[in-house]
């Protein structure tokens, strides 16, 4: 690449460096419509050396194919050069902006399954069903961390865990760009959004993080490390600033952190108009041509324009004035040119139109619903309400905002960015209440707006009919939404749809809560009158199935909360928050306050990782291969036997969880360090390890990124086991458990640790 660089001018460069969006070279001008324009593409090509286009939304294969192949035509026309676009779109979970193809659980749901080899199969689908067409660059995996749950995108997340996002997203990335099946093309995945993006301080898109550097280190930065580290080819970055600096334009994040600390060699490509936004929204810069040497300077690749070339413009001026360098430019171009030559772009530029078939196939559906089952999480079940067996059944009402929508169990970034109006989705994808017909063919299954025609609450049809019926499935939930469209001010489930759930628990009979959606409602104030509620996510085009064989019991649950669930709205607690944030010591204040304080133990509905299963398991004989280590090049095993102890098969996501005692900076009550899922068949055992590696779990990073590993003592827990064990450098006096913070005894090697309360 470098000899194709230096044959290039400087405009040539520079329109590598620029992407604009399909409504400037389509028909209409409109993002929805995929038919182009061959006057303007073919002029923006030859006067401004435009080097990628991106978006579009659902249209069938075959028409992108046409649209991509006279694109791509035109490129190789008019570029001197003969140097080809590279195409840019959002398939988030799935080939979501092509008709008829699998649509996958959102990510927030594949972190439920807590199963990496979903978010491969995800991003198999996503190729197989794109690649053909031209869709070269994949905005994909979502890296960022789902722990500020008004975060309009907190769906697009693995969850709060980083451990989860890192390994879930490395799964994506290796599968996106390493698939041999798509041959002789291939793809380039995109991780979204370096970095901190996910926890602004007032929960809205796009808006500040007050993030401490240790705590990007620590929490932030792992998923995009695992996705580096695993050959991700781009980054997009963080629209939003951090500590009042838009990532944008910070040579501290986008150069000392991603290219010095992390190793990053590939493209940076901003987001939606984002140098632009420097000057209009966060007013750090005067104008659009100061922005633009900011957001180069920092280390910006590539500008996502997305609508004028003004770009190209402003950064030749820059070069000629002496501002930006021409070796600063080659950076960047070198970096475009190369990601293109590593997915093949030169030797195969056009899209192929012979492997169609693979659109739609129903192998690839089957996959979707599979992820779908295993992302559910149960998360109440009273009395063993459930499962509900088609025998029991003669009547079933199934109401609510989600009881008939294909778009609710979708979400956002499905057929189109914000979704589709109802009617748009594919009819064979069945909805709940077609899915429980389906489930249930001797029962009556009914449902009914709960609004009528003028807008007013039908409560009291409801409540008769609720009456009438074995049990009332309320499928609760929100529309479609994504970025600053889903802001919200309050997480509190919607006033109607709390008046729809008391009227439903007035009937007296069996209610099953569904909570739909891309973020947790606080649903505190129904809880006690229900006795089932699911927590059902965004789980996609497999949903309706899904749902429906979890309530009559033909799927056995296996989802674990990927997220603290809120039990108030205003009070958002992660599970690794430290001990600062969820105690009150009221002998602090003195006598007379004992009354006083937090009326609730905990401030979460249900913590992470929690979630039921029809049948029982049991965790015991929990050991330590040792209950010292001396290096942090020795290692430390532990065993347990985890037992299926019910009368049905099941799938158990086995979590390990490690609490540094005591540190010098605040340590988290605990992390996940270890997570593995396996079948079991009733009454089946097995032993289930974790392999302690002291600089990887015992460690923390430093404001620099530097690994802290301290002398002290460590507490392992899994399930309902405990185990201390000590590490130290240094040399050792007694291995007498220091007693201050003691929640459990320190065993000799393969002798098993005794059994105390889960924390």
């Amino acid at each position: 690449m470098q000899q194709l660089l230096a044959q290039m001018t400087l405009e040539e460069k520079i329109g590598q460096m620029t992407q604009l969006n399909i409504s400037v070279i389509n028909t209409t001008g409109v993002q929805k419509d995929v038919v182009l324009d061959s006057a303007k593409a073919a002029a923006l090509v030859r006067e401004f050396h435009i080097g990628s286009f991106l978006n579009g939304e659902a249209v069938p294969a075959a028409q992108w194919v046409r649209y991509s192949a006279a694109l791509q035509r035109i490129a190789l026309r008019e570029s001197r050069l003969r140097v080809p676009i590279i195409y840019g779109i959002d398939h988030m979970h799935g080939a979501s902006y092509v008709a008829g193809t699998a649509i996958f659980p959102h990510n927030i749901n594949l972190g439920a399954s807590f199963n990496p080899e979903l978010a491969r199969q995800t991003a198999r689908a996503t190729v197989l069903e794109s690649a053909d067409l031209g869709h070269h660059w994949v905005f994909a995996p979502v890296l960022d961390l789902g722990v500020n749950a008004y975060w309009p995108r907190f769906y697009e997340t693995y969850g709060e865990d980083p451990l989860v996002a890192s390994r879930m997203g490395a799964a994506f990335v290796k599968e996106l760009q390493n698939n041999t099946e798509i041959a002789p093309y291939k793809v380039a995945g995109s991780g979204k959004h370096f970095i901190g993006y996910s926890d602004p301080r007032n929960g809205w898109d796009r808006t500040n993080a007050l993030i401490p550097d240790q705590r990007l280190q620590e929490l932030f930065r792992p998923p995009f490390q695992a996705a580096i580290d695993a050959g991700l080819k781009s980054i997009m970055i963080n629209s939003g600033e951090i500590n009042g600096e838009p990532v944008h334009a910070s040579k501290a994040v986008l150069t000392d952190l991603l290219r010095g600390q992390m190793g990053f060699k590939g493209v940076a490509v901003t987001d939606w108009e984002d140098i632009i936004r420097l000057v209009r929204i966060q007013k750090v810069a005067a104008n659009e041509k100061e922005a633009t040497w900011m957001a180069i300077d920092a280390g910006v690749d590539m500008a996502m324009t997305p609508y004028t070339t003004t770009f190209c413009r402003l950064v030749k001026e820059l070069v000629q004035e002496g501002r930006l360098t021409q070796a600063r430019i080659d950076l960047s171009a070198g970096r475009v040119l190369q990601m293109k030559d590593e997915i093949g772009l030169f030797e195969n530029p056009m899209p192929r139109a012979d492997r169609l078939s693979r659109v739609g196939d129903p192998a690839l559906r089957a996959q979707a619903v599979a992820a779908a089952r295993e992302s559910v999480v149960l998360l109440k079940n009273d009395n063993n309400t459930l499962p509900l067996a088609p025998t029991r059944v003669k009547r079933l009402l199934v109401v609510g905002p989600s009881a008939d929508s294909r778009a609710n169990l979708s979400g956002g970034w499905t057929l189109a960015w914000q979704g589709r109006p109802e009617e748009a989705y594919p009819k064979d994808v069945p909805t709940l209440v077609e899915a429980l017909r389906q489930e249930y063919p001797n029962a009556r299954v009914e449902t009914m707006p709960y609004r009528n025609a003028a807008g007013k609450l039908t409560l009291a049809s409801i409540s008769a009919a609720a009456k009438q019926a074995d049990a009332i499935v309320l499928a609760l939930g929100e529309r479609p939404y994504t970025e600053g469209l889903g802001n919200t001010s309050d997480l509190t489930l919607p006033d109607d749809q709390q008046q729809l759930t008391l009227a439903a628990q007035a009937s007296g009979k069996p209610t099953i809560l569904l909570m739909i959606g891309g973020r947790p409602g606080i649903i505190r104030n129904v809880t006690a009158g229900t006795k089932t509620i699911i927590w059902a996510g965004l789980p996609g085009y497999g949903g309706g199935t899904a749902l429906a064989e979890i309530i009559s019991g033909k799927t056995n649950p296996s989802g674990k909360l990927p997220f603290t669930y809120p039990q108030f709205a205003g009070h958002i607690s992660n599970y690794h928050h430290d001990n600062n944030e969820n105690s009150l010591d009221l002998s602090d204040f003195g006598a007379g306050f004992e009354q006083r304080g937090a009326k609730y133990k905990s401030s979460m509905l249900t913590e992470f990782g929690e979630g039921l299963s029809y049948t029982t398991y049991s965790y015991a004989s929990l050991t330590l291969s040792d209950s010292l280590l001396r290096s942090k090049s020795a290692k430390l095993r532990a065993t347990v036997r985890v037992t299926n102890t019910g009368a049905r098969a099941g799938q158990e996501a086995v979590l390990w969880f490690l609490t540094d005692e005591v540190g010098r900076i605040t340590r988290p009550v605990r992390m996940l360090k270890h997570f593995e899922k396996q079948a079991f068949a009733a009454g089946q055992s097995r032993d289930m390890s974790f392999e302690i590696d002291p600089l990887r779990d015992l460690s923390y990073p430093d404001g620099q990124g530097r690994p802290q590993l301290e002398d002290g003592w460590y507490t392992l827990r899994v399930g309902s086991q405990t185990a201390r064990f000590r590490y130290t450098a240094g040399p050792v006096a007694s291995t007498t458990p220091a007693p201050t913070g003691a929640t459990g005894a320190v065993r000799p090697a393969s002798r098993p640790a005794e059994a105390v309360a889960p924390h």
